[in-house]
């Protein structure tokens, strides 16, 4: 077993021996150069304080060029943000209106226009209040004596008028009004008799395509007349048939409770309610 070999120690060359040195001297420059630095840091520069510090006393000092800029915050956000939308809300809804009130007007012109001729001759009106429209076609020529089926002329008028209301989205309602004779026959009364005759004419109407969630038909009888019936000529402006088509917004805001007036009721306007109500 031959004996493990033995190191020698070899001494550093002149060439290892400059490396050292080159690389000791370095490491002084740099420190020197780090303390140079590290004292120009420390030296304060008198004239730029003096200066700096008479420039803060003249701000701070003069208060009433102090103006102070607000930085939205979280609240102040949806505040401006809720404005906003409640601007594009009231827009919105004054298009709305503008395109109802458009809507109705041309509707009165065309219903005007398709009814002249029965207008010429007493037959039919067409008068607008805070309700809506109201058409008011006698029912002399509408109906036979006591009977609720349209004649066939009455037909094309009730279906002429259909034809007006069919692109609209108004409301319409259907009231069917006698005079205060009472009815001899199979009806037996007067509310038979217009409740009847209203939905004759809602039965055209929705035949010609209108949409029964809009139609409304209601007999009144004799309840609402709008002349005497004493004499002939009242009973026979009496006995009509009013179709209301309700161009008022639809979506108007509730009053609430605690707001109401206790006033008492509240005044209708003059022709609000159309032929529904008589005049006093």
């Amino acid at each position: 077993m031959s004996a493990p070999r033995r190191r020698r120690y070899v001494p550093d060359s002149d060439e290892n021996h400059d490396r050292w040195m080159v690389s000791y001297a370095d490491l002084v420059t740099l420190l020197f150069a780090f303390f140079v630095v590290m004292y120009a840091i420390s030296q304060v520069n008198e004239s730029k304080y003096r200066v700096l510090s008479a420039s803060l006393n003249t701000a701070f000092s003069a208060n009433d060029r102090i103006r102070l800029i607000e930085v939205p915050d979280g609240a102040a956000q949806d505040q401006r943000m809720q404005i906003e939308l409640e601007q594009l809300r009231q827009a919105r809804a004054a298009q709305k209106e503008q395109e109802r009130r458009e809507r109705a007007e041309r509707a009165s012109t065309e219903l005007r226009e398709a009814l002249s001729a029965l207008t010429r001759e007493g037959q039919a009106t067409v008068t607008e209040g805070a309700l809506g429209i109201t058409v008011d076609l006698d029912a002399n020529f509408l109906f036979g004596s006591g009977e609720a089926s349209l004649q066939p002329a009455a037909r094309d008028i009730v279906a002429a008028i259909a034809g007006v209301l069919l692109y609209t989205d108004f409301p319409l309602v259907v009231e069917g009004h006698t005079d205060s004779v009472p009815v001899s026959g199979p009806l037996q009364s007067n509310w038979a008799l217009s409740a009847l005759r209203a939905a004759s004419v809602v039965q055209v109407f929705q035949e010609r395509g209108i949409l029964p969630a809009r139609l409304t038909a209601a007999g009144l009888a004799d309840q609402r007349p709008v002349a005497g019936n004493d004499t002939e000529q009242g009973r026979a402006r009496n006995r009509r048939v009013s179709i209301r088509i309700e161009t008022y917004p639809q979506d108007r805001p509730v009053m609430p409770p605690g707001e109401r007036p206790d006033a008492g009721p509240a005044a209708i306007p003059d022709g609000a309610l159309g032929s529904s109500f008589p005049r006093l």
